[in-house]
């Protein structure tokens, strides 16, 4: 029999791994695809609902008449139903027409589309998403060479729709996005772009947090080609793609994954596990293979088929623990009578392992607040194989600390240093995110203690910690140019007060910054050895100063000083590990400094910090430093 079928259609083998959760192209064959059946053009629709009665395909084509396309079920598929339509193509929009057991009829949007109507209307669209003429052959070759935990990486986290807009008020296209974010970002010296909520969405407020189309880029800004262009464009100048994904929970809308086949299928049917209390949404079975591969399926589909470099998987967490925003009797055990999720860990474990295997260079990012063991250690070693945790601990301490009253920051010294002691636990990256500058709790620039200048300087010191600090880096848009606002999905960040000069000066400053960052080694290719990182003084907790050092991956050392008070300290002294001349190349009151007469200090033989050698350096109020030195 399978020999005799159409090449397009599900095959005994698609269905065998399917149902083993190990078909990894799956949404070659899922979902709608033009095709020809005796010499006639259509497209083969074929989609998995194992509860149904009865499922059809409708749309503008038939009326919507649940009856007119009835599709059929494919033999010993464990639930898959298929179906050729001849006489419409690329541009139809349709729904599936699921009847349940209870005989109720829902009209559902494809899981697998690759296209979806605008909001607010809900349907699929046929679309096709091969043949695209990708010109970043260079970028995915260097790529598949790279160890991204030894290369550079400082993100850039964007909403799309919300990072720049016309003067009428609309979005810009992937196309219109692509030319004008490349330009910023190089003119910055990000290496990367981090895409909150590409994937379809119904509800703007959701930042795409909430999927109803998982292998659809969202409509909002065009077709999917017109997403191909835009991560091509970015790889053909030089810019990484990481895109957030949604793996932990889905809405409940009527036309989605929910209760897709009259039942609970994608989600757990216990409520316990299937429904998020805190969100109002629904969670995935992770226990189910068909689901699982919907999932694995999806890293790969984006990662594959639109060459993305990296996945940020958000709410990792949730996924993780049985009874996360639960209280006791809202949760199920797991069978050794334990609240971590094993279906969920089982899920990343596989994922990981097989990203790594079929797309080296790969990134996979896990968004996890807590303190799971070996979540950037390999599955091999009973960890979960992400390839980097966002350090979710050292943001907490880093803005409480940032959030004192200088006078008292003394108090609060050890937040700043904390981090250090388990920095090389995992594979981090230090992040200041949208989640940090919304809901009441103030843009970064709001977030700073006392008024005019002096928050702007409080600032630019704080962003040179960050950026010293070892971790990979990760800022959102319009931070760092402080914006003064809360950041809303309506409106576009603050450009405007770009014409002001200390917003002008602060996004130098951090233009900087970045180009330091990229421009020494020091300050990433070491950051998870003990080599690459040593506090010169981190118990200066009276005058809140710290000072450090970066070393790795060249000739260049770098000696930073960092002082978080308004007090101008003339006559400071930093221990520095050497003899030698150290060159000025950054300070918060000049910014990025080309090496001239005057900013080299020598080392004199004068111990201080514990060290035999130091220099002297007038710190201002708010000071901030950074020395160059020959490390060898």
């Amino acid at each position: 029999m399978t020999a005799q079928r159409d090449p397009h259609r599900l095959t005994d083998m698609d269905c065998y791994l399917f149902g083993n959760g190990t078909h990894y192209e799956i949404y070659e064959k899922l979902g709608a695809h033009t095709a020809v059946e005796d010499g006639r053009e259509g497209v083969y629709f074929a989609v998995w609902a194992p509860h149904a009665k009865a499922v059809g395909v409708v749309g503008d084509f038939n009326g919507w008449d649940a009856s007119a396309c009835r599709m059929e079920p494919v033999p010993s598929s464990g639930g898959l139903w298929e179906l050729f339509v001849p006489g419409i193509g690329v541009g139809t929009v349709y729904k599936f027409a699921v009847t349940g057991q209870s005989g109720v009829t829902v009209f559902k949007a494809d899981p697998f589309a690759n296209q979806a109507e605008v909001r607010p209307k809900s349907a699929s669209v046929v679309a096709d998403i091969t043949g695209f003429d990708w010109q970043d052959g260079d970028w995915m070759k260097k790529r598949a060479r790279k160890d991204p935990v030894r290369e550079p990486m400082a993100i850039y986290e964007v909403h799309l729709g919300s990072w720049m807009r016309h003067p009428d008020g609309r979005m810009y296209t992937y196309r219109e996005a692509a030319d004008r974010l490349t330009d910023y970002v190089h003119e910055m010296g990000y290496t990367h772009v981090e895409l909150m909520g590409i994937a379809e969405h119904p509800f703007d407020g959701s930042w795409g947090y909430q999927v109803t189309g998982y292998y659809a880029p969202t409509s909002r800004y065009g077709t999917p080609r017109d997403f191909m262009y835009f991560v091509d464009h970015l790889h053909r100048n030089g810019i990484g793609v990481i895109l957030d994904w949604v793996p932990a929970h889905f809405p409940r809308d009527e036309h989605g994954l929910a209760r897709f086949d009259g039942q609970p299928l994608f989600e757990y049917e216990d409520p316990r596990k299937g429904e998020h209390p805190d969100w109002g949404t629904l969670v995935f079975d992770y226990g189910r293979n068909e689901v699982s591969n919907f999932l694995i399926a999806n890293a790969m589909f984006w990662v594959e088929r639109f060459h993305v470099d990296g996945l940020r998987v958000d709410a990792v967490a949730s996924m993780l623990y049985l009874d996360y925003g639960r209280r006791d009797g809202e949760w199920v055990p797991n069978q050794y009578g334990g609240k971590e999720n094993l279906e969920a860990v089982q899920l990343f474990r596989h994922l990981n392992s097989m990203m790594k295997q079929r797309n080296p260079g790969v990134m996979t990012i896990a968004e996890e607040s807590t303190a799971w063991p070996g979540v950037t250690h390999d599955p091999e070693d009973g960890g979960l194989g992400f390839t980097f945790k966002w350090n979710m601990g050292w943001m907490h301490d880093f803005l409480e600390y940032m959030k004192q009253d200088p006078l008292f920051r003394k108090y609060h010294h050890n937040q700043m240093t904390f981090g250090m002691t388990y920095a090389r636990s995992e594979n981090f990256i230090l992040v200041l995110s949208h989640d940090e500058v919304v809901h009441l709790k103030c843009s970064m620039l709001g977030k700073m203690p006392g008024l005019g200048v002096d928050k702007y300087k409080n600032l630019k010191v704080g962003y040179t910690f960050f950026m010293g600090h070892p971790g990979k880096k990760l800022l959102f848009m319009g931070q760092d140019f402080g914006q003064p606002t809360e950041w809303s999905e309506d409106r576009e960040i603050s450009w405007p007060v770009l014409e002001e000069p200390f917003h002008q000066d602060l996004a130098s400053y951090f233009r900087g910054l970045l180009h330091i960052y990229r421009q020494f080694p020091a300050m990433w290719s070491e950051d998870q050895d003990e080599f690459g990182f040593e506090w010169i003084n981190c118990d200066d907790a009276d005058r809140s100063i710290f000072s450090f050092m970066r070393r790795g991956g060249g000739k260049d050392g770098l000696v930073f000083v960092c002082n978080f008070t308004p007090v101008a300290r003339p006559d400071y002294r930093v221990g520095v590990p050497k003899k030698g001349r150290y060159t000025l190349v950054l300070n918060t009151e000049e910014g990025l400094i080309h090496e001239r007469k005057g900013h080299i200090y020598t080392a004199a033989h004068r111990e201080c910090d514990g060290r035999e050698w130091s220099i002297g350096y007038p710190l201002p109020a708010y000071g901030a430093a950074v020395f160059r030195y020959h490390a060898e």
